[in-house]
């Protein structure tokens, strides 16, 4: 048995819907701007530009049950920190060059998730050409619903995609507007990446995004996914 100096963390884990079993996660990729209508709002052209990534770590995942409210606590060192709903996309076999049109076998399931993101930090980032780590990968800073698994819910291809703060409706988009294609995109990354079972891939927000303060809550929904709600303490 391999002898570590301390005791090595316990892996993470997200719960599967409908299941005792979790989804343990190895690695979060995101793609960014993956709406038309946010990529024109953070300044970018969408039809010109293939899809990009960054990374989370695995430990800024952060579990919310469904029914529940869970918590994100407001991140130190930022005074603009901003909502993300996304479409989460679970990898459940692995592989390398995978083809478009074997993408989505490799797919577990969906969960509806949140990229929390220190746009102040993100917008220093861009402008200085420096990576973009502390804007994005910061602890807690991707809440997760349960995965709902493929054998239930299938391939989602369209539904509202949406985000409220104190009930007031900021985010709205469909799973049809998404520029790359869940097939696309885990064909595209298994180019850069050796994808394994484990890893995550949030798949990009539609146009509205905004800062919160502490007391928001925040209610995400995808319709066929489920609903996520989160205060900021």
């Amino acid at each position: 048995m391999t002898e570590f100096v301390f005791a090595p963390p316990a892996p993470h884990g997200v719960p599967v819907r409908g299941s005792s079993a979790q989804f343990p996660v190895r690695r979060v990729y995101c793609v960014g701007r993956n709406y038309a209508a946010h990529a024109r709002e953070m300044g970018s052209d969408p039809d010109r530009e293939p899809p990009f990534f960054f990374c989370k770590p695995a430990d800024a995942v952060s579990y919310v049950a469904d029914g529940t409210e869970g918590t994100f606590p407001y991140p130190q060192g930022t005074s603009n920190c901003h909502y993300e709903v996304e479409l989460v996309v679970a990898i459940g076999k692995g592989g390398k060059g995978i083809a478009e049109a074997d993408a989505a076998s490799h797919v577990f399931g969906y969960a509806l998730g949140l990229d929390m993101t220190r746009r102040d930090l993100q917008n220093e980032s861009k402008k200085t050409g420096r990576p973009w780590e502390t804007g994005k990968a910061f602890d807690k800073s991707a809440p997760i619903g349960p995965i709902v698994p493929v054998s239930v819910i299938g391939h989602p291809q369209k539904g509202a995609v949406t985000l409220a703060v104190n009930g007031v409706e900021k985010q709205r988009g469909d799973l049809s507007d998404l520029i790359w294609s869940v097939p696309e995109m885990v064909s595209y990354l298994s180019k850069l990446f050796e994808l394994q079972p484990g890893d995550l891939i949030y798949s990009g927000t539609p146009e509205g995004v905004g800062p919160v303060v502490k007391g928001d809550v925040m209610l995400c929904k995808i319709e066929g996914v489920g609903e996520l709600t989160v205060k900021v303490v």
